[in-house]
């Protein structure tokens, strides 16, 4: 992505940071997960950080999207200018709610709130169209003083350490944007170097910590959206005790030769490729460092050796009081806790071995929804390399993206890995990667079930590919297309077969769906109204009516007019049961041989899915 230089941060820079600092992200997603030691060494710090980001992007270009879709094209590519376009303040706190609604671990979280304290200065002004030097430089220290606030138990030597450093050194520069992003990046990658240094646990595996390594290259793209070039890797500062840190792009690289203060016997040598598991440091004698087993590399308090079993986390919508007892409340249950948000809305995430506890704590503060729970099991993070016998790859497995938690079950127990789509909030690539990693199987069936996530199912697929799996594409529409194609799933024969007759069947269902008009807009079927019922057929509106078992039965009738065997139906949450009985009396009477099928997809957005195979 080239870049033109400026001196100043607008919303067009946001946008560029936000694209740049995915691409960085990306880039060293493998490397920041290797050196993933804490708070459990699950080796996801990279995947998780780049997931968030990637919301935030994603946030920040349906900001734009909005503004193209109500103006023409303005100057520099604004839709209707500057005046059309979306503001400064539009911009970061797009960026900042994308990457909050995001956010993945316990890095990820941090760097959610990173990135909302910079857009609480950012944001202050709301007719501001762009922010200077100074405008930055308070942006930074805002952001690192609200993100230690965030964690429990801070702990030096983490990506809280880094984002003071690069705080404190932009507050003492003096110039444009482009001065103070130098500065903060360079304070920033100083204080990585020196992290083995502060944690004895990092000392031990080698390694800096994985966070702080995140933020640098976010800091760099920062760098790179001002300047027009990536900062040069440059050897890190310190003395002649510091030892060496090899850099490899924006930062110093993950492993480390020898560190301030590390006898020479622990030291690790970067050619060496050995990754030293985080528990074995962590079980080591601890009488050398400042690292005692409640510290977490991630920023905060972390167990020792063992560890909770669960890790918990939530988006909760609750107000402040109830947000300061949930986290005395999860502090007592367990440990890495880390509240971020504001303004009623909050990701909350905790290591516990008691997750229906942190989960009934979040429903007594307010309304918890798209709960993750992560089991750190037997075998896994916190056993040792010698100690885990590998899981054997299964031959071939299907990963389905599923509008609602009930068909999520349905595709489960067919034997689909699944990734929840929730109304408004579709899966990022990373997501669908880690769900292709998780089916750990040596081919893959990839099922999208919405036309908007062709691409971002492509993106997924291909990366999929260059770490060796074989994947299969099917362009599914609708999760009526994907029940239709894992109907015909048959493991046993060959791939490719199997792939064709997936597709055929998936190609031969044809979709439709009932939902409500959210505002008056122009529909292929004329102008509908807010609250007006849509029945949508293969994703054009083609009758807008006012009751919803009417249109229903509407687009049920033209559907079925060129003929079926078979039709689904899908109920979303609060739809009237008698609606689906309703249908069914239709297609019984009306449709000789047609038989049909009722499930009940939960939260999916669309009051109803219909498919007709």
């Amino acid at each position: 992505m080239a870049q033109v230089p400026q001196t100043f941060l607008d919303a067009l820079a946001v946008r560029a940071w936000c694209g740049l600092a995915l691409e960085a992200l990306g880039r060293s997603r493998e490397e920041i997960d290797a050196i993933n030691v804490y708070p459990v060494a699950d080796g996801d710090t990279g995947t998780n950080l780049y997931l968030t980001v990637e919301s935030a992007a994603a946030a920040v270009e349906a900001v734009f999207a909005g503004h193209e879709a109500g103006g023409a094209a303005g100057p520099r590519g604004i839709p209707g200018g500057a005046a059309g376009g979306p503001t400064l303040a539009d911009a970061v706190r797009a960026m900042a709610h994308g990457a909050l609604i995001g956010a993945r671990g316990n890095s990820g979280t941090i760097l959610a709130q990173l990135l909302r304290g910079m857009a609480q200065v950012l944001a202050g002004e709301e007719t501001a169209a762009r922010a200077d030097g100074q405008g930055l430089r308070l942006a930074l220290r805002h952001a690192a003083d609200s993100a230690r606030q965030a964690v429990a138990h801070p702990v030096e030597g983490t990506v809280l350490t880094v984002a003071e450093a690069a705080a404190s050194a932009a507050g003492g520069a003096e110039g444009d944007c482009g001065t103070v992003a130098r500065a903060a990046y360079e304070g920033a990658r100083a204080a990585l170097a020196a992290t083995p240094g502060q944690l004895a646990v990092l000392r031990r595996a080698g390694v800096v910590d994985a966070g702080g390594r995140g933020l640098v290259a976010v800091l760099a793209a920062l760098v790179e959206t001002f300047t027009g070039e990536a900062p040069r890797a440059m050897p890190a500062a310190g003395g002649p005790r510091s030892g060496s840190v090899r850099a490899t792009g924006p930062g110093p690289h993950a492993r480390v030769r020898q560190v301030d203060g590390a006898p020479a016997g622990d030291a690790v040598d970067a050619g060496e490729g050995e990754e030293r598991h985080a528990c074995v440091a962590a079980r080591g004698d601890l009488a050398q460092g400042a690292a005692e087993p409640g510290e977490c590399a991630d920023g905060g308090a972390v167990p020792g050796p063992g560890g909770p079993a669960f890790e918990v986390i939530y988006l909760l919508e609750a107000d402040d009081a109830a947000v300061a007892r949930l986290r005395e409340r999860l502090d007592g249950l367990g440990d890495s806790l880390v509240v971020v948000g504001g303004d009623g809305l909050w990701n909350v995430h905790v290591h516990v071995d008691d997750a229906g506890a942190a989960v009934e704590a979040g429903v007594e503060a307010g309304r918890p929804y798209r709960i993750r729970i992560t089991h750190f099991g037997a075998g896994d993070v916190h056993t040792t390399g010698a100690e885990r016998s590998p899981r054997e790859r299964a031959q071939r497995a299907v990963v389905a993206v599923v509008p609602g938690e009930g068909l999520a079950g349905l595709y489960t127990e067919a034997g689909a890995t699944t990734v929840l789509a929730r109304p408004g909030e579709p899966p990022a690539s990373g997501e669908l990667v880690q769900a292709v990693r998780r089916a750990h199987a040596r081919e893959v069936v990839l099922l999208p079930n919405d036309a908007d996530l062709r691409h971002t199912a492509a993106a997924a697929a291909e990366q999929a590919r260059t770490e060796g799996i074989r994947v299969a594409l099917i362009p599914t529409r609708s999760a009526v297309q994907g029940i239709a194609a894992l109907a015909v799933h048959e493991p046993e024969r060959r791939f490719d077969e199997d792939v064709v007759a997936m597709t055929s069947a998936a190609g031969a269902t044809r979709y439709g769906e009932v939902t409500v008009a959210e505002h008056q807009s122009w529909t292929m079927a004329g102008i509908c109204q807010a609250g007006d019922v849509l029945g949508l057929i293969d994703g054009d509106v083609a009758v807008i009516g006012q009751d919803l078992t009417a249109t229903a039965e509407a687009v049920l009738d033209r559907m079925l007019a060129a003929g079926g065997e078979m039709v689904t139906l899908v109920l979303g949450e609060g739809t009237p049961e008698d609606v689906a009985g309703h249908l069914e009396t239709r297609v019984r009477e009306g449709y000789l041989a047609v038989d049909t099928v009722v499930y009940h997809g939960g939260r999916q957005g669309a009051l109803l899915l219909i498919g007709v195979e």
